[in-house]
């Protein structure tokens, strides 16, 4: 799977992007998008515009860990992994025997933006098996993704040359566009345009950047723990209009 993401829909955290960083724009000319063609020949490529691209490919998968791939009311979501409490989940929002795990995600980012009783930590907190997701929300142009809280599903993130947002699950891919500028996805963690990155295993905690070395010794992006020492500010309850309410997940 891949998606890029424009800087003005989901602004990666600073501390991502390596003063050595990626010199290449990943969506000039498709140069990335063409890439991870190349790698899987029958991947679905959609266009989102001004906003970015999202990828998607059946081929060279992990039978344990499938993926998944559903639009449903402009919400495009790419779902990898298996979670064991489905059952629970599907009856929690009101989904049919048939509903998939890529179905949940989306119906669950519903209930958040459409003012939904749980705050988004609790929401993905209630995912229980091997996963990682990327969703877009053409509505509100929001980003949502996330990974287990073993990191159990392959992700990596990093900014290319302009800055946008890369993820995929090929770190060759991620590597190609970014350079240095990347690093797997933090485990236990979730990522929303309005929000940015959060801990869902830890959400009163902050969130600190620690450099990455790679195998040569280099520092290369660096990833994000939880700080055991600094906690988040009280959250304020959610008030507004549907569109405000997007802006708070």
């Amino acid at each position: 799977m891949l998606a890029i993401f424009d800087k003005n829909v989901a602004k990666a955290p600073e501390a991502l992007q390596s003063q050595e960083g990626g010199s290449v724009c990943a969506l000039k000319d498709g140069f990335l998008p063409n890439h991870f063609a190349s790698i899987y020949p029958g991947a679905v490529t959609t266009n989102l515009g001004s906003s970015g691209l999202i990828a998607c490919s059946l081929d060279k998968q992990n039978p344990l860990l499938p993926r998944l791939f559903a639009v449903n009311d402009d919400m495009f979501c790419i779902f990898q992994g298996h979670i064991e409490n489905i059952p629970f989940l599907k009856q929690q929002y009101g989904l049919t025997k048939t509903a998939t795990e890529v179905t949940v995600v989306i119906e669950a980012y519903r209930a958040l933006r459409d003012r939904g009783p749980y705050p988004a930590d609790q929401v993905v907190r209630d995912f229980q098996g091997r996963f990682a997701f990327m969703l877009f929300d053409c509505t509100t142009k929001n980003v949502f993704l996330a990974g287990d809280a073993d990191g159990s599903v392959p992700l990596f993130w990093g900014t290319d040359g302009e800055g946008h947002l890369v993820l995929s699950d090929d770190v060759e891919t991620v590597k190609k566009g970014c350079g240095k500028s990347f690093a797997p996805f933090p485990k236990g963690c979730f990522f929303t345009s309005s929000g940015g990155l959060r801990s869902f295993e830890y959400p009163l905690n902050e969130l600190k950047p620690v450099p990455r070395v790679d195998s040569s010794g280099e520092v290369c992006g660096v990833t994000f723990k939880v700080d055991s020492e600094a906690k988040k500010e009280g959250v304020m309850p959610r008030v507004g209009s549907v569109q405000n309410w997007s802006q708070q997940i």
